[in-house]
């Protein structure tokens, strides 16, 4: 992960050799890597930014995505906070735009409309290029998916569940 077990020199040089053997999606959030002591959050985005500022010519060949919404507990997923979010990653991550944009999890404390409308406005804007979900159980994927078709906002085009070969829990429909 960069920012935490690889630091800045060997992180950019993974991303070099990860773009020269033809590998184009780059995945990231603005909490990783807020686990590791000293860490406040973006150290992974930061790292992804430095990199690209030494050769910009990077930036078109990668898909970036990353996501908000992990903290705080409740309003994570707000429109003051999508919008604070997206202005903070683009910082970080020293782009004018992210190609995918997630929800990190659910916030069932704010409506999904004011989120899909939040972020219709910053695809307008061309901070954004599509939306996604991460960790939305199915049900909520649902109720989002109809909000989108029936107030014309963007629907979330991805999935990114929690699954990997350490955790196997079922994803929950």
């Amino acid at each position: 992960m960069f920012g935490w077990t690889a630091d800045e020199s060997t992180s950019h040089k993974l991303l070099d050799a990860f773009v020269d053997a033809g590998f184009t999606f780059v995945d990231t959030a603005d909490v990783y890597s807020r686990w590791a002591p000293g860490n406040k959050g973006g150290e992974s985005e930061t790292v992804i930014g430095s990199w690209l500022k030494k050769d910009p010519a990077k930036r078109d060949k990668v898909l970036i995505a990353t996501k908000c919404g992990m903290v705080p507990a409740s309003g994570a997923l707000s429109r003051a906070h999508i919008k604070k979010s997206v202005d903070e990653s683009l910082q970080r991550l020293n782009t004018d735009r992210i190609d995918l944009f997630q929800s990190h999890k659910d916030d069932q404390a704010t409506p999904q409309e004011e989120t899909l409308s939040t972020y219709g406005e910053l695809i307008k804007a061309g901070k954004l290029r599509a939306i996604g979900a991460s960790n939305f159980e199915a049900p909520r994927l649902a109720e989002a998916a109809k909000i989108a078709k029936d107030k014309g906002l963007p629907r979330y085009e991805s999935l990114q569940p929690h699954y990997n070969l350490m955790e196997t829990r079922p994803v929950r429909g």
